[in-house]
């Protein structure tokens, strides 16, 4: 059995704490992701604001030898991003994700960012995406099977005819970065662990427009769509509660609300 933590009083409030940090990143950013500027220069802005502003760490930084502090995937990129020199182009698409550790505990999330005029089937990418993980949010309360996540988000993304990343998944978190349990953006019926109130865990469906087969790239992280399609993902790390679940990394600019309630 995978032994998973349940959080207790004092955890979430450092949680909540991370987790806020975390969201003001993404808000914080969003007035620089704009054409011309390097991913590079967008790593070093969280960088600064991460240490200087919050008083906190970059996870990233260093985590199994990655060597910056955001994760930045743009257009076929689909996870891990190493910023770099590129510069964001008109009809680009950006992940940018983050993880900040305050008082030891982390939180995580990540979003889409367009630049200029974005082409409408990138939008809708976009948009399902992150409804895909809205969908999955909403599924959470304690006593259901961890699977139905994944499998929620395969019955909406299938309809859409776009295809879901196998290879990651979302994660438990708290003291460390990655907890147990693993959370799947498919159905795997083979995972019966069951959700519990006290649970922390991300969920962060990456979305193909092409096929769903990736590959690493020869820097050890960055994670490309094996048929150059563009790929999304919206993360958010949450906590399960007795009637469903409360957002730990909820943003201005949400569709949703911050406490969610399930009564099906």
């Amino acid at each position: 059995m995978k032994k998973i933590k349940i959080k207790n009083k004092q955890e979430i409030e450092k949680m909540e704490i991370s987790g806020k940090l975390t969201a003001k990143v993404l808000e914080m950013i969003k007035k620089y992701v704009n054409i011309g500027i390097t991913t590079e220069e967008i790593d070093k802005i969280c960088h600064d604001y991460i240490i200087n502003k919050q008083k906190a760490i970059p996870a990233c930084l260093g985590y199994k030898g990655f060597p910056k502090s955001t994760c930045i995937s743009v257009n076929d990129v689909v996870c891990h991003g190493i910023p770099n020199k590129y510069k964001l182009k008109n009809g680009d698409i950006v992940n940018i994700d983050v993880s900040v550790i305050k008082n030891g505990y982390h939180g995580d999330a990540s979003k889409m960012f367009m630049v200029g005029k974005v082409n409408k089937k990138y939008k809708k990418l976009c948009k399902h995406t992150r409804k895909s993980l809205y969908i999955a949010l909403k599924s959470i309360k304690p006593g259901i099977k961890i699977s139905k996540l994944g499998k929620n988000i395969q019955k909406y993304i299938s309809k859409k005819n776009f295809s879901i990343v196998e290879e990651y998944c979302g994660h438990g978190i708290g003291k460390k970065f990655h907890e147990n349990p693993q959370i799947l953006h498919y159905y795997d019926n083979r995972e019966k662990t069951i959700i519990k109130k006290g649970m922390v865990f991300t969920i962060e469906p990456m979305i193909n427009f092409g096929n769903k087969e990736v590959y690493c790239c020869k820097d050890g992280w960055t994670v490309k769509t094996m048929d150059n399609s563009y790929s999304a993902q919206y993360e958010h790390t949450v906590l399960v509660t007795n009637l469903g679940c409360n957002i730990l990394t909820f943003q201005k600019d949400e569709k949703i609300s911050k406490i969610l309630i399930n009564k099906k």
